[in-house]
């Protein structure tokens, strides 16, 4: 069991397979959403359970949204461009290097 998530919070990230970036803005170590949320996902894509999962301020093309999002499918966002999510302001300072500072503690 990976006992550390390899992304922080403030964080921004990409999904691998499917074209949207956002903010982290909380992590489980573990799987902690529903049963009926990870059955939704084709059985041939679903991710391992025993793995961090991140709660990520979305945004792609049409819409902002929240993602809830498995280690495995992220990768690194090396754009430098900042999230335009409506929520940032409510979470986040200012974006600096890449990386939000955080307002507050969340756990």
């Amino acid at each position: 069991m990976q006992t550390e998530a390899k992304y922080h919070l403030g964080q921004i990230v990409c999904h691998k397979k499917h074209p949207f970036r956002g903010v982290i803005f909380d992590v489980d170590p573990e799987f902690a959403n529903t049963e009926e949320w990870y059955a939704s996902i084709p059985e041939e894509a679903r991710p391992i359970k025993d793995q961090p999962f991140y709660h990520l301020l979305a945004e792609n093309d049409q819409s902002y949204y929240i993602a809830y999002v498995s280690e495995q499918n992220l990768i690194a966002d090396i754009s430098g461009q900042p999230v335009d999510h409506p929520d940032v302001p409510d979470l986040f300072g200012p974006f600096e290097d890449g990386t939000y500072s955080i307002h507050f503690q969340f756990n």
